[in-house]
């Protein structure tokens, strides 16, 4: 039977007439997401194509998904969506990460896409061609978890019915050995820092583990010499060009730690060094209550610890370690000395202990050594 020869729709079902240009429009009422009750309109080549559309769209209607009210564009979606979700319910840190990848990558490359129209394939070739342009397999997939976390965020409020990101495949990102230092290297980076104002936020580092912007929003209110504790409870960053003092990352990361011999001995020398600064500037001190401070009273701008530290490490001709890497010094030393890593996990203020388990997997030479050795016995 031809297009022309199909049988006349029955009510409710919809109406399919072919246009001047050929093509075959089919037209149905359904209701939206605010529960009005709107015309909408396929299109495709023949009556079965449009058929098969109208039938498709009829069952949705029956399992109760509405459309949405407004055609959303994808890149007008990202952008309601990190203003009025992301920048409400998340920090400021994550906004500022989500907005820069949103307008360098997404919104260039899928920004015109039909938020309903997004397909697997769409998001897919997007993928494989930053990847093809030298763009590194972690960017790809940051860019796939902001995307997703978007299109979960727009399925809740049924604009669509299926997270295309999800099904994309992503190449896994190799991931760099990390070489923790041994007890040697950092009592000799420790010795190197020892007349550095910021001293005491690198014991703080080697020896608790701390996030380098935990160490540098500590106040002398979360340190009680009394009873011999220290309250981890905010950090410093600089976030879209501004330093922000804000809560720690996660739940997890409020921790309350033993004030240590070797932390109380550098904090008390860091309060007579501040006391000194203060005195200096007098009444233009700001009353901030951080431990470390600029000499004018300032906090202390993140990368320029990373700067003293690298400065440090060259100077001293110590292997250069990301700063960040010293919690997995601190993680390997704790696994060393046999600590469970339950126990690791609230030190280091991890969220998940299976980041603890990861840190655990460093073994240094003479763990290998030793446990080899125990095998070797076995066989003499």
């Amino acid at each position: 039977m031809t297009d022309k020869g199909r049988r006349r729709r029955a009510n409710g079902e919809g109406s399919i007439y072919q246009r001047a240009d050929g093509y075959w429009v089919g037209a149905y009422y359904t209701y939206t997401v605010s529960g009005k009750r709107k015309r909408q309109v396929v299109y495709g080549r023949s009556w079965d194509e449009v058929n098969d559309k109208l039938l498709e769209a009829k069952e949705k209607a029956r399992r109760g998904i509405p459309v949405p009210d407004t055609s959303w564009k994808l890149g007008e979606y990202l952008a309601y969506w990190l203003e009025n979700v992301i920048k409400v319910k998340r920090r400021p840190a994550t906004y500022s990460l989500y907005e820069s990848n949103i307008r360098l990558y997404l919104k260039p490359g899928l920004g015109k896409k039909r938020l309903t129209k997004l397909t697997v394939a769409d998001v897919q070739i997007f993928i494989n061609q930053r990847i093809e342009d030298g763009q590194s397999a972690r960017l790809a997939q940051i860019l796939r978890t902001i995307l997703s976390s978007a299109l979960t965020r727009a399925m809740r409020e049924e604009l669509i019915s299926r997270n295309v990101a999800r099904l994309v495949e992503i190449p896994s990102a190799p991931r760099k050995e990390i070489v923790p230092w041994t007890v040697a290297e950092a009592k000799s980076f420790l010795g190197a820092a020892k007349d550095d104002p910021l001293y005491a936020a690198f014991v703080l580092l080697v020896l608790y583990g701390v996030r380098r912007g935990e160490a540098l929003g500590l106040r002398w209110s979360d340190v009680d010499f009394d009873s011999g504790e220290i309250r981890i409870r905010q950090q410093i960053q600089r976030i879209q060009g501004e330093i922000r003092i804000g809560p720690v990352k996660t739940t997890a990361g409020k921790r309350d730690l033993p004030l240590l011999a070797l932390v109380r001995a550098a904090l008390k020398k860091r309060q007579e060094e501040q006391a000194k600064d203060r005195e200096f500037c007098g009444e233009a001190w700001p009353d901030t209550d951080l431990v470390f401070t600029t000499r004018t009273g300032r906090p202390v701008e993140p990368s320029n610890l990373v700067r003293t530290y690298n400065r440090l490490c060259e100077t001293y001709k110590i292997r250069r370690i990301r700063v960040h890497d010293i919690r997995h010094t601190v993680g390997s030393l704790l696994k060393t000395l046999g600590v469970p890593p339950r126990d690791a996990q609230v030190i280091l203020g991890h969220a998940r202990i299976t980041t603890t388990q990861e840190i655990y997997t460093h073994v240094d030479k003479e763990a290998k050594q030793e446990a080899l050795d125990k095998i070797h016995k076995l066989f003499e």
